[in-house]
């Protein structure tokens, strides 16, 4: 199970790649300026909470209103307890927020060509984006670079087309509400020109098929009403309902309606013709289709999704299981991991994130909100409830502190293209791991170490529990993932790189850059090299990060799978970059 050559990674050992450049490349869904004040009227959250909570008609919505508020993005000024003069109503203004909120991009997606860009938001919806420029020149952007083909201009994506994936749902069983947000979009293999994709919410899973469609029209009719004498036609829909209703297999039953020129007038010559109407072919029409739902198989939020390299099957992972399921039966699926204790007062820990291997379709991983990743051989055991290998990084002597599991937590993990390695995002730090050592990893990122000091701020307003995702470079050169202020951050991954570039979702993503830290610390002996990277730690901001915004947080991003250019979320916008 050695993943492969050691390949991309260990390939920087030649000398560290050089510095990227990155530019904005285009933006969809941006707000203008002022937009947001003019939508929320500058609420101040007390007063946002006095107009709801005392209010019997939106009195249970207040709950949902309040925790929501901050996680929506609303621009908002602190006025005290002065409530402000607004001109909307309670449900206006609900209406409004729930409007702005629906629109949180909570998934982001490229397919193994990168021709094609998925997000999803917290609304239930899909939007499908795909790449034109590479169409212009006939073949993709790497062919052209291997022949010393300049591409003149940046990767370009347009919007395709969007569904409805999913719906609120209630489950009367349980009393539970289903919110429709997606909550992971993975893409499966594309045959006969269509598209196809998964999307998963909180419970339910679905398969898409997404083609292009004919649409057929009816051309040539007697359509047109008569308006004098002479050629003019019979509106054939106005003879067609007084035949209906005048006959019956043959014979009137009413004699009123026996006489057609009741309802209409013919020329004094009669229809000249009769004119057959004709099929013809207009405009082509995206079409998506559920093609199958995959239910009932999860007693706890679904996390993750992840297609395996055969094409045929697919995981699903929530708090406690995994699941594999066949793409073609949906009323069946297999449970491979179970982390249920017997008695749920022993429960310590929850399954966070699942992901295949790229190439090996036995092998999968999974990680867990106590810090570790575990590696399993699907050929060892039907149900694999032993790993075959174990990646956890023990915890410095006397470090230990109350927020020491929270932190550990990870939250996303990926696989590098050539499955050697394994990418995981805690919440203060970015790790890579080679499948062929598990006593510690490779590589360590901190992401944003400034807010160490500001755990328990952070705590109280749950911030702390924010899951961030994380990317690889297609040629595995480098790792990105997010942070607050809408930033993201990009670290070099070989031994001797000191890359660590701090970007911000903007038009002008450089402007919150600084200078390449110190060097990195190395340890572990000459054989095998252990790398800390710091990265900037306070960029525009003083040590504790005071200035920083937690409200305004990058979650999800995705990296191209063979160029260097990254898509990410701020709220409703997504933002893609190149270098």
């Amino acid at each position: 199970m050695d993943g492969g050559g050691g390949g991309e990674v260990a390939s920087a050992e030649a000398g560290p790649p050089a510095l990227l450049d990155w530019k904005f490349s285009q933006v969809f869904g941006e707000r203008t300026a002022g937009e947001e004040v003019q939508e929320v009227c500058v609420l101040h959250v007390s007063v946002l909470s006095s107009v709801l909570r005392d209010d019997p008609e939106h009195k249970m919505i207040y709950g949902f209103v309040k925790v929501q508020f901050l996680a929506s993005c609303w621009y908002f000024t602190s006025v005290g307890q002065n409530m402000l003069t607004c001109d909307l109503d309670h449900g206006e203004i609900y209406t409004k927020m729930h409007s702005l909120f629906i629109d949180i991009i909570s998934a982001i997606e490229f397919d193994k060509s990168g021709d094609h860009l998925a997000t999803g938001d917290r609304g239930g919806r899909v939007v499908l984006f795909e790449r034109t420029d590479s169409k212009e020149h006939g073949r993709n952007r790497r062919d052209l670079e291997r022949m010393d083909y300049s591409v003149g201009r940046h990767p370009e994506f347009r919007y395709k087309t969007e569904f409805q994936s999913h719906e609120p749902e209630f489950d009367y069983l349980k009393s539970l509400e289903i919110e429709e947000k997606i909550n992971k979009i993975r893409w499966c293999q594309a045959a006969n020109g269509a598209l196809f994709l998964l999307s998963t919410n909180d419970k339910t899973i679905k398969f898409w098929k997404v083609q292009e469609k004919k649409v057929k029209k009816l051309s040539d009719m007697n359509a047109d009403t008569f308006k004098s004498a002479g050629n003019s036609s019979v509106a054939s829909s106005s003879i067609s309902s007084g035949l209906k209703q005048g006959l019956a297999n043959g014979n009137s039953t009413d004699r009123s309606n026996n006489s057609l020129s009741n309802a209409l007038t013919f020329p004094s010559g009669g229809i000249p013709s009769l004119r057959l109407p004709v099929v013809t072919s207009g405009e082509t029409n995206l079409v998506a289709r559920c093609r199958r739902v995959y239910a009932h198989a999860h007693d706890y939020h679904i996390n993750s999704i992840s297609n395996n390299s055969d094409g045929e099957t697919f995981i699903s992972a929530d708090d406690l299981r995994v699941n594999l399921w066949n793409l073609e039966i949906s009323n069946q699926s297999f449970n491979i991991v179970d982390v249920k204790p017997t008695n749920m007062e022993d429960l310590t820990e929850v399954i966070t994130s699942a992901e295949f291997h790229p190439t090996h379709c036995n092998t999968l991983a999974y990680s867990s909100s106590k810090g570790s990743i575990r590696l399993i051989d699907l050929r060892q055991s039907a149900l694999c409830d032993s790993h075959s290998k174990l990646f956890e990084e023990h915890e410095a002597p006397g470090s230990r502190s109350f927020f020491t599991e929270i932190i550990a937590s990870i939250s996303d993990i990926k696989f590098a293209r050539n499955g050697r390695y394994i990418l995981s995002r805690d919440y203060m730090t970015l790790k890579l791991w080679d499948i062929n050592m598990d006593s510690c990893p490779v590589s360590t990122f901190q992401v944003h170490e400034y807010l160490r000091p500001k755990l328990c701020d952070l705590y109280e307003n749950d911030s702390i529990f924010d899951k961030f995702e994380c990317c690889l470079s297609g040629d595995g050169q480098r790792v990105a993932t997010g942070s607050y202020s809408n930033l993201f951050r990009v670290f070099g991954c070989g031994p001797v790189s000191t890359e660590a570039t701090t970007l911000e979702a903007s038009k002008n993503p450089m402007r919150r850059q600084v200078q390449t830290p110190s060097r990195p610390s190395r340890s572990l002996g000459s054989s095998i090299t252990r790398v800390v990277r710091r990265g900037a730690e306070s960029p525009g901001v003083d040590a504790n990060g005071n200035s920083f915004d937690f409200t305004t947080k990058l979650l999800h991003l995705a990296w191209h799978p063979s160029e260097n250019s990254i898509a990410c979320a701020a709220a409703n916008s997504l933002y893609m970059y190149y270098a």
